[in-house]
């Protein structure tokens, strides 16, 4: 043993709950479990806001993608925002057609609010996708565009959204068209 090692009859400090009760695994496990999914659900909303422009919309995204369906009362009073925050982001994300809406029949004397639906994942990813696709091809061209080049304009970047949701490989090619399988061989 060298100088710096620790004395083997040591004690080895422990973290004691104050309470004096004993915490089981479990208890422990399902804190860090919520936490674990705090952080996810707050990833998620860091990267929807960059997607939706804001953080409240898309915490009112997520909220419909829960609840579809739900009036602007609703979604105000499950995510916490104020109403004329929630009806003005709404009124946005409709006219952007990132959510739709249709009238909720009410029995009864009052007026009929609307009720919203968000579009799906696959959706708002694709139409931000054409959006970096014509934005990186913009860039690409910028010497024909300011006359360095004399050519036509191509468009090299083609991205697509796959929204089949199975993240399998069905025609078991792993992704692979029959030209790239041919490549790979010769």
């Amino acid at each position: 043993m060298s100088a710096n090692d620790p004395d083997s009859d040591e004690d080895i400090p422990v973290e004691v709950d104050d309470s004096g009760e004993d915490r089981d695994a479990r208890t422990r496990i399902g804190e860090g479990a919520d936490r674990a999914v705090e952080e996810f659900d707050r990833g998620i909303v860091d990267l929807l806001a960059w997607v939706l422009d804001t953080e409240t919309r898309a915490r009112i995204y997520v909220y419909l993608r829960q609840y579809p369906g739900s009036t602007s009362e609703e979604i105000a009073a499950g995510t916490g925002l104020y109403p004329s925050t929630v009806r003005e982001a709404l009124a946005e994300l409709h006219e952007e057609e990132k959510v739709s809406r249709e009238k909720r029949e009410n029995e009864g004397a009052g007026n009929n609010p609307y009720a919203y639906t968000a579009i799906a994942p696959s959706e708002l990813v694709g139409g931000m996708v054409n959006q970096v696709q014509d934005e990186l091809n913009t860039v690409i061209n910028l010497d024909r565009y300011i006359g360095e080049d004399e050519g036509e304009p191509t468009e090299p970047i083609s991205i697509t959204v796959d929204d089949t949701g199975t993240g399998t490989d069905v025609d078991g090619t792993g992704g692979r068209d029959a030209n790239e399988d041919a490549d790979a061989e010769g």
